[in-house]
């Protein structure tokens, strides 16, 4: 391979003496060329620019992926230019573990029943946590980043050639100051006139990119609103699927419920004045219970609810529950209870009613309640 050695020695030589020309200058023996007050704020701000941009990559990168092993081998692919290979997300691994449970514990327990169904949910999470993620990362990381491997190195580039070319112009007026000769002035001056121009071309250049940055912020406004759109439908996706998965849970909810706090609806006429107790409630603690308002006499049971106005039965004498609203509730007609969070309820249960629900006062008003918007205190 041929060197050329001339060329070399030279540049040696140039790099040395403007290392030894910007020591100089920091150590205050030499005069600097200043920029001008517009320049240096277009400096600062490129400078602040792609500070920030590097610390909200690296968060939104940790945020969408906290798994740091995970992010190096994302990394790695991405530099080798190889696809990155599909992972499973924790959503989706829980729900592969709770639907295997389930089949283990067998698919017709309540237990296995919620599980299969919780399951489910998790799966769907998982799949909005992974399209969420995919959205995220074209629409908002790739452009931050394009900014930095692209943009940026362009502009660190021009800068540098721009710090040479105002060290190389500095150096000539420091030679056209010690030149004595007539001779070695006017050499002097020339150099100094074409350094001059070198340096106002390359200026003009670095200028024009650094008040592009001013685009670049007006690209990032645009992917930083797509950003938020798509968290905002992931989130709303997430709130759904659980609301979705609380309904469903609501019966089974319900069904333990009933044995502990509604009490049979089967069980309706009261027992024998002369019948004892059995013998087994002697030994358990006692569970307090939610009235049961006697049946309607001539209505079946099983149409009770269907026909019952709440507001025209009254509750128990003694005995009635206290309850926390969990959530707002919209009624959904004049039969039910519109409920606000955290107030307190009096509620109760009728014969024959679904186990999801309950019969709430407050105040004068009456109406049916969802037994899984609140929370029974003792």
């Amino acid at each position: 391979m041929d060197f050329n050695v001339k060329k070399l020695a030279s540049d040696a030589g140039v790099f040395f003496s403007r290392a030894m020309q910007f020591t100089e200058e920091k150590l205050g023996q030499a005069e600097k060329t200043e920029l001008d007050a517009h320049f240096e704020n277009l400096l600062a701000r490129a400078d602040c620019t792609k500070n920030w941009t590097e610390k909200i990559l690296r968060q939104t990168e940790v945020l969408l992926q906290p798994n740091p092993s995970a992010r190096v081998e994302e990394f790695l692919y991405e530099k080798l230019d190889r696809k990155v290979p599909s992972r499973v997300t924790n959503g989706e691994l829980l729900a592969q573990y709770m639907t295997e449970a389930a089949n283990d514990f067998g698919s017709g327990t309540p237990y296995g029943k919620t599980l299969i169904k919780v399951g489910e949910t998790q799966r769907r999470l998982g799949a909005a946590e992974r399209d969420f993620i995919h959205s995220a990362s074209i629409n908002f990381l790739t452009p931050l980043r394009n900014f930095l491997e692209g943009d940026w190195r362009t502009i660190s580039k021009e800068r540098r050639i721009l710090q040479n070319r105002r060290l190389d112009l500095d150096a000539c007026k420091a030679r056209l100051k010690k030149a004595k000769a007539a001779e070695a002035k006017a050499a002097a001056e020339h150099e100094l006139r074409l350094t001059q121009t070198e340096f106002d071309r390359q200026a003009e250049v670095t200028r024009l990119l650094l008040e592009g940055i001013s685009s670049t912020h007006v690209n990032h406004l645009r992917c930083l609103h797509e950003f938020v759109e798509s968290q905002t439908n992931y989130y709303a996706q997430c709130y759904q699927y659980m609301l979705d998965l609380q309904k469903q849970l609501g019966s089974s909810k319900g069904e333990i419920f009933s044995g502990t706090f509604v009490g049979n609806a089967e069980s309706t006429s009261p027992p024998p004045a002369t019948a004892s107790p059995p013998a087994v409630a002697a030994t358990l603690p006692a569970v307090p219970t939610i009235p049961v308002v006697p049946t309607i006499v001539g209505v079946p049971n099983s149409v009770a609810e269907s026909v019952l106005n709440p507001n025209e039965v009254k509750p128990p004498a003694s005995g009635t529950r206290k309850a926390r609203v969990l959530y707002d509730y919209e009624a959904a007609d004049s039969t039910e209870l519109a409920l606000l969070a955290d107030e307190m309820i009096t509620v109760y249960s009728l014969p024959g009613m679904d186990p999801d629900w309950l019969i709430g006062e407050r105040g004068n008003q009456k109406g049916k309640v969802p037994v899984t918007y609140l929370e029974l205190l003792s």
